[in-house]
């Protein structure tokens, strides 16, 4: 177990406030292939099991983002482990905020979120509240939180950087595929996004037929009655 000493020498656990790098990311080639396809298609080739809970709205410029994980866990209204995050993560990342959901006071504004797309990072995912919503609107980042309030956050601590997260109802890890537009987020593990994204693409043509069909009035419903018969539903 990690352990340090404080100020008074007694000996503490560092668990919960910790820091250690990103070292293993997704393939920037298959993030860019990622951020092509919608969210949502990417989910429905996952089972539907993959994606961060309903709420999460687009505050940034950049509407549309695929990139590698950079996870922070915050404590409740506190952001000094995102300012080191900020600093840390790698052009292109996408840095993931496990902040408790709390949306009592923001975790992040307009200063950090301009420093960030300086940085070239490429979007940050709050479970938490932002501000500064105008602002944000206006800078080439992506950026999803769950609520916004012109309440500002602590700097404090503790939190973690480079540990495993819960966001949106989805465990994440360091390096893991973030895909999220304007429906939401979708986080793919490292090892299988390869394989989902390959998928997704193929149910992507598939809905770009049915499109095509729908413009030119022949999109078959002769499966919608043959279910409900299936299902027992009298006079389908």
């Amino acid at each position: 177990m990690m352990q340090a000493t404080d100020l008074e020498g007694e000996t503490i656990m560092t668990l919960g406030f910790r820091i250690q790098p990103v070292t293993s990311r997704v393939d920037p080639a298959l993030c860019a292939r990622a951020a092509a396809v919608p969210a949502a298609n990417i989910g429905d080739v996952v089972s539907r099991m993959q994606t961060m809970r309903g709420g999460f709205r687009a505050f940034g410029g950049t509407r549309a983002v695929a990139g590698p994980a950079f996870t922070v866990r915050a404590r409740s209204g506190d952001n000094l482990m995102l300012h080191r995050a900020i600093d840390m993560a790698a052009p292109g990342d996408v840095i993931v905020v496990d902040a408790g959901g709390d949306l009592a006071i923001a975790i992040t504004g307009e200063l950090m979120m301009g420093w960030a797309a300086r940085r070239g990072i490429a979007a940050v995912i709050v479970d938490g509240a932002v501000r500064d919503a105008a602002q944000l609107r206006q800078l080439p980042i992506g950026i999803w939180a769950c609520g916004i309030t012109p309440s500002g956050p602590y700097k404090d601590g503790p939190g973690e950087i480079g540990y495993p997260v819960s966001c949106g109802g989805q465990v994440v890890m360091p390096g893991d595929l973030i895909m999220a537009d304007e429906d939401g987020v979708v986080v793919l593990p490292a090892a299988d996004a390869a394989e989902a994204i390959a998928a997704a693409e193929g149910h992507q043509a598939k809905e770009a037929k049915a499109q095509q069909d729908i413009d030119g009035g022949v999109w078959e419903r002769d499966w919608v009655v043959a279910s409900l018969k299936a299902k027992g539903c009298g006079g389908a």
